[in-house]
């Protein structure tokens, strides 16, 4: 794929911070997208390929009497426990990859000049080495926290969920950018259009 490769952008960020409206709006100044969070939810969705793992290695207790997966069940076990998050990153994270890889690959065919990798958990993963460069979406830990908790978790749950991730400094360190959401909707996207297009002007 190497004649077709398009220059790939990884965008990333700890929840509430803004990752998923960053790289739905650098799709919509041109840039292909490839979702991880999509990727991992087909894979769990009705006759997903990741359903038979999680159902041997969680039990049939999260899932629904009709065959679905009870998100939430999982969510309860593998955000109150690490072993627990870390196995089920085992099943996801190798399966979200390959498909990540197979959209990178079908873009570059397309002729695409910028790809957005859009994944939260960039470097956890290992993700990051698929990338040109690395975006970070940061903002301020309150200004996280009480975005986490708009999503009708408790301040604990909110917690939590923020703790189970990267340190924001560790991810910050290891990003070639850093892009602060916490402050006007109109200023991050002014920032993060120069910098759209200042990549595109590399790229010729």
């Amino acid at each position: 794929m190497s004649a077709n490769k398009p220059y790939i952008i990884g965008v990333t960020g700890g929840i509430g911070c803004g990752k998923t409206e960053a790289a739905a709006f650098l799709e919509s100044l041109g840039a292909a997208r490839v979702d991880a969070d999509a990727i991992s939810r087909s894979l769990t969705a009705p006759g997903g390929e990741a359903l038979p793992a999680i159902r041997e290695r969680f039990g049939d207790g999260v899932f629904a009497p009709d065959g679905t997966l009870n998100r939430a069940a999982l969510a309860a076990i593998v955000f109150q426990s690490q072993p627990e998050r870390r196995a089920l990153e085992g099943i996801l994270h190798p399966l979200i990859q390959k498909n990540a890889w197979h959209q990178i690959e079908a873009a570059g065919e397309r002729g695409e000049k910028i790809v957005i990798l859009d994944v939260p958990l960039l470097f956890e993963t290992g993700m990051d080495v698929l990338c040109d460069e690395t975006w970070s979406m940061t903002a301020d830990p309150e200004t996280q926290l009480s975005r986490v908790m708009e999503r009708g978790l408790t301040r604990e749950q909110a917690q939590a969920r923020i703790d189970s991730q990267m340190s924001t400094d560790e991810r910050n360190g290891r990003a070639t950018r850093v892009i602060r959401t916490d402050r006007s909707m109109d200023r991050t996207r002014a920032e993060l259009s120069g910098l759209y297009q200042q990549a595109l002007r590399r790229l010729g």
